[in-house]
C-alpha cells in the first residue's frame, strides 16, 4: 500500500531489534501468562486498559462542555477514541508500532478528574493545600495504572495493570498543552514516578509517545469548535473570524474532520527522523491559531463560569466530608458508622479504601473476598493524614461526573 511518508521511520520504531526493547517492555512485576497468546506486551496492555473500570468512566466525564443529557457532545471517552484514529493513522503511515501507539493513545486521559479541567484545577488546589504539591492529570494517569487499577486474573484474583514502560511512559509524557513543533523522544531510560514532577518536563521515551502527543492537540481543537457551535456558545462574529482563518489556509471550512484530514497528511509528509514528528510551519501555525481563538472563545467563555463554579464546589464538599472521617487506622470503621447518615458515599469509599490498605485494618472487613487483592497496598495503615487525603484525591479524580453528582446530591438530601 502507498504511504505519504514511505515510513521513514521503521528502522526506529518500537520492535525487538531496537537496543531499547527490553526497557521499552519491562514491567513492575510480571505479567501471569496467558496461554497461546498471540498479542504482543503492547497489544496485550490495549486490552488490559480496555477492560478496566477508569477507561469505561470516560464516557461520562467531561471533556470541556458539561451536558450528560446531550448524545452528541464530545465526552472523554470519544476524545480518547479521536486520538487513537488520529495517532494510529499517523504510525501506520510513517511505519511505527501501531500497537504501541493504540495502547498509549487509549489509556492517556485515564488520569482526568470529573468534570474536565475545572475539576482537574479545583483537585490541583486541594493537593496543593494539604500535600504541597500540584495534581495533574497525566501524573495522575500514570498513578492509576500503577496503583489504583486493579483486573482479575484467571483465577479471579485482583491484580495491579502492570503496564509496559513503553505505555506509562507515553501516558505521562503525553501533554500537548504546551507549543511545540519536531517532537523527538528523549534518550534517558528515567524513573517516572521519581522523576517526572512537572507537566510536560520530558519528551516520551519513544517516537510512538511523540504522537499521540501531537495528535492529542490535533484531535481535540476541531472537535471544540464542533460542540461549540451545537452549544451556541459562538456568535456570528466568531463564526466570520473562523471562516477567515480557514480561508488564509486553504478555502476549506474549519471543522472537525478537515481539521483532522489536512494535519495527519501534513504530520506524515513532513516528519522525518532527523526533523522529528512535526506539523509544516504553515499548519503548525494554523494549529496555533485554532488553539487561541478556542481560548478565547470556548474555553475562557463567561459561559462555562457557573459550570466552573459547580465542579469547584460538588468536589470540595465530596473531599471536606471524607477528610472530617480521618480517625488514622479506625478510618474505616469510621466511615461505616458514617454510612448512616451518607450510605452511598461512605460506604463506596470504605470499601474502595479497604482494597489498598494493609490487611486487618477494619473490624468490617469481608476477609475472603479481601483475600483476593493482592495489589499494591498504597495507603498502609492510613498511619497520617497525608496519606488519606492522598486516597481522597484518588477517589475523587476516578470519579465519572455523574458519579460524583450523585454523591453530592445524598449530601445534601436529608
Amino acid at each position: 500500500m502507498p504511504t505519504i511518508n514511505g515510513k521513514q521511520f521503521e528502522s526506529v520504531r518500537a520492535c525487538p531489534e531496537r537496543e531499547n526493547w527490553q526497557d521499552l517492555i519491562r514491567r513492575r512485576v510480571a505479567l501471569y501468562d496467558k496461554p497461546n497468546d498471540c498479542r504482543d506486551p503492547f497489544e496485550r496492555d490495549y486490552t488490559r486498559i480496555l477492560h478496566s473500570l477508569a477507561y469505561r468512566r470516560l464516557k461520562h466525564k467531561t471533556q470541556v462542555f458539561f451536558n450528560i443529557e446531550n448524545d452528541h457532545i464530545c465526552t472523554r471517552m470519544e476524545h480518547v477514541a479521536h486520538v487513537e484514529s488520529v495517532a494510529c493513522t499517523i504510525a501506520k503511515d510513517l511505519g511505527l508500532s501501531v500497537e504501541l501507539t493504540r495502547a498509549i493513545a487509549i489509556g492517556h486521559d485515564l488520569g482526568h478528574a470529573p468534570f474536565g479541567h475545572q475539576g482537574e484545577r479545583e483537585l490541583s488546589a486541594l493537593q496543593e493545600k494539604y500535600l504541597g504539591t500540584k495534581f495533574f492529570h497525566e501524573r495522575n494517569g500514570l498513578r492509576f495504572v500503577d496503583d489504583i487499577e486493579l483486573l482479575e486474573d484467571d483465577y479471579r484474583v485482583c491484580r495491579n495493570l502492570d503496564l509496559t514502560y513503553a505505555v506509562r511512559d507515553g501516558i505521562i509524557s503525553h501533554c500537548g498543552e504546551v507549543d511545540e513543533n519536531g517532537l523527538k523522544p528523549r534518550k534517558d531510560y528515567i524513573d517516572l514516578e521519581k522523576e517526572y514532577l512537572s507537566v510536560g518536563q520530558f519528551q516520551p521515551y519513544t517516537w510512538e509517545g511523540c504522537v499521540v502527543k501531537l495528535s492529542d492537540k490535533i484531535a481535540y481543537v476541531g472537535r471544540d469548535i464542533e460542540d461549540a457551535r451545537r452549544l451556541g456558545f459562538l456568535t456570528d462574529e466568531n463564526m466570520d473570524a473562523l471562516t477567515a482563518l480557514a480561508r488564509e489556509y486553504d478555502k476549506m471550512a474549519i471543522n472537525t474532520t478537515v481539521i483532522i484530514h489536512n494535519m495527519i497528511y501534513d504530520v506524515c509528509k513532513n516528519s522525518s527522523p532527523e526533523k522529528g514528528v512535526r506539523l509544516s510551519e504553515t499548519f503548525a501555525r494554523q494549529l496555533e491559531e485554532i488553539k487561541r481563538f478556542n481560548y478565547e472563545y470556548i474555553y475562557r467563555n463567561k459561559r462555562l463560569e457557573p459550570f466552573t463554579a459547580y465542579a469547584k464546589v460538588v468536589i470540595g464538599q465530596i473531599f471536606d466530608v471524607l477528610l472530617d472521617a480521618y480517625r488514622g487506622e479506625e478510618t474505616i470503621e469510621e466511615l461505616r458508622r458514617r454510612a448512616a447518615y451518607y450510605p452511598g458515599l461512605m460506604n463506596a469509599f470504605a470499601d474502595w479504601l479497604s482494597k489498598f490498605c494493609e490487611p486487618g485494618l477494619s473490624l468490617f472487613e469481608n476477609r475472603e473476598k479481601l483475600a483476593n487483592y493482592v495489589n499494591n497496598k498504597i495507603y498502609g495503615r492510613l498511619e497520617t493524614e497525608e496519606l488519606y487525603v492522598q486516597a481522597i484525591l484518588d477517589f475523587i479524580s476516578g470519579m465519572s461526573d455523574t458519579y460524583c453528582i450523585k454523591v453530592f446530591n445524598e449530601l445534601i438530601t436529608y
